[in-house]
C-alpha cells in the first residue's frame, strides 16, 4: 500500500485526508459497540439463559483485553497502527456480527473475548494516531469534533433500537448481524480508500516506565 508523507496527505481533498479517516473509525467502532452493549443483558439472559454467575463471568473476560491492552507494544513491531486500528475494527464488527450465533457460555465468552481485544486495542491505537496526526493549534476543536461524531454513532445506534426493535419485531441476530456488519464494512473501506499516512516522527515501539507515575501503575 502506498505510503503518503503526513504534510502532503493535509493537502488532499477533505475526504482524503487523515483527519477524515478519524471522522469515518470514530464513527464505525460504536455501531457495533452500543449495539452490542445495549441488547448485551436481554441477550444473554434471554437466549442463553445466564443468571449473575454467569453475567459475572462474562464481563470478567470482557476487562482481560483492557488489562493487557499493553501488549499493543508487541504488536505494532510489525504491524503499522493505522492497519492495526482497522484490524481491530474489523475485529470488534465481526465479533459483534455472530454474537447471536453462539448462545452459550463458551461461545458467548469466546465472541466477547474477540470483541474486546477489537475494542481495547482500537482504542489504544487510535488515541495514538490522533496524536500524531492532527495538527496542534487544531487540536482541541478536531479532538471535539471526533468525539462529537462518536456520541451522534452511539445515540443513532439507540435511535434505531428504540424505534425499530418492536415496530418491525427485529431479532437479536439481525441486529447484531447489521451493526456489526456496518462497522466491518466502514472498515474494509478505510482500508482500501485510504493510503498508509506516515508521521514525520518515528512512533517509539517500546514500554516506557516514569518513576513518578509509580502510583498509577500499582492501580
Amino acid at each position: 500500500m502506498r505510503m503518503v508523507p503526513l504534510h502532503e496527505a493535509r493537502e488532499y481533498p477533505f475526504l482524503r485526508r487523515p483527519v477524515t479517516l478519524l471522522f469515518l473509525m470514530a464513527a464505525a467502532m460504536p455501531l457495533a459497540f452500543a449495539t452490542w452493549s445495549a441488547l448485551l443483558n436481554n441477550f444473554v439472559i434471554d437466549a442463553a439463559g445466564f443468571t449473575g454467575v454467569e453475567i459475572g463471568w462474562l464481563h470478567t473476560v470482557r476487562e482481560i483485553p483492557g488489562f493487557l491492552a499493553v501488549g499493543v507494544i508487541a504488536v505494532i513491531m510489525f504491524m503499522r497502527e493505522q492497519v492495526l486500528g482497522l484490524v481491530s475494527l474489523v475485529m470488534l464488527g465481526a465479533a459483534t456480527a455472530v454474537t447471536a450465533w453462539f448462545p452459550s457460555l463458551g461461545g458467548i465468552l469466546v465472541v466477547t473475548m474477540i470483541s474486546s481485544i477489537g475494542f481495547h486495542y482500537y482504542e489504544t491505537v487510535n488515541q495514538s494516531l490522533q496524536l500524531q496526526w492532527i495538527e496542534k493549534d487544531k487540536a482541541p476543536q478536531t479532538l471535539g469534533w471526533i468525539a462529537a461524531i462518536g456520541s451522534a454513532a452511539s445515540l443513532i445506534s439507540y435511535g434505531l433500537l428504540v424505534l425499530t426493535w418492536k415496530t418491525f419485531d427485529l431479532s437479536y441476530n439481525f441486529v447484531y448481524t447489521t451493526a456489526g456488519g456496518a462497522t466491518v464494512a466502514l472498515a474494509v473501506y478505510c482500508m482500501l480508500a485510504y493510503p498508509q499516512f506516515e508521521a514525520p516522527n518515528p512512533q517509539t515501539k517500546r514500554l516506557i516506565l516514569r518513576r513518578r507515575y509509580w502510583l498509577y501503575y500499582a492501580l
